[in-house]
């Protein structure tokens, strides 16, 4: 009987690929295959088909739009806009098919009505605290030149007691150095009572830091999140 060959590196075919590469090679032809699948004002709009879902939650301004938008190489996808607190529905994003980035409306701007914030503020808590199976883990966003302020650190209390799987992300360190932003990175960590390992520090302008979201998105999701090259984030 024939021993199969053994692809070697060389032989100029498929063959020398193997399952990662292949992979690799397939996403060098595309971004990752994102929409937004909902723009939901009302609980009852919820996706109910049990896909995992990741919260993005944090200030206005802190930078949402622009880490899912970097996140699955489409600068368009989440709209950025320089006016406060312009997102006031929970708007689900569906990757691939397979997982929600769901984008929750931001905190603690001026530009809308103590009114205005309490006709959609029902809306988040009954998201975050629906017990809902599929939402598997939240990110909160803080911006590295404001720090956590009091929100941040309740919302990361609360997380907690619903039972939220909550890790924090500083955004806008395109202009830290290493060691200042290791610094605020461990001085974030312990404001908001998070394990170090559960604190990151990302650039979406630079791409830096996005490995160990797109690490926390794989755990959480089971999707993995690649530049459009097929590269690691």
């Amino acid at each position: 009987m024939r021993t199969p060959v053994q692809p070697r590196a060389g032989m100029g075919s498929e063959a020398n690929f193997g399952p990662k590469q292949r992979q690799s090679r397939a996403h060098e032809e595309r971004d990752l295959d994102a929409d937004l699948a909902i723009d939901a004002a009302d609980r009852s709009l919820f996706p109910s088909e049990g896909l995992p879902e990741v919260a993005i939650i944090g200030r206005s301004n802190v930078g949402k739009s622009t880490l899912i938008n970097k996140l699955v190489g489409r600068k368009g996808l989440a709209r950025t806009s320089n006016s406060p607190g312009r997102t006031r529905r929970v708007h689900f994003y569906l990757v691939e098919k397979r997982m929600y980035l769901v984008d929750l409306p931001g905190y603690g701007y001026a530009a809308i009505s103590k009114q205005e914030r309490r006709a959609f503020a029902p809306l988040v808590d009954s998201y975050l605290a629906a017990g809902r199976e599929s939402l598997r883990g939240a990110l909160v966003l803080v911006d590295v030149r404001r720090g956590a302020q009091d929100e941040e650190r309740e919302l990361v209390v609360w997380l907690r007691e619903v039972g939220i799987d909550a890790r924090a992300v500083l955004t806008k360190c395109d202009k830290l150095g290493r060691g200042e932003l290791e610094r605020e990175r461990r001085a974030l960590a312990t404001s908001l009572g998070l394990p170090l390992e559960r604190v990151a520090a990302v650039s979406a302008k630079t791409g830096a830091g996005l490995g160990a979201l797109a690490a926390w998105l794989l755990e959480w999701s089971g999707l993995e999140f690649r530049r459009p090259d097929g590269g690691p984030l």
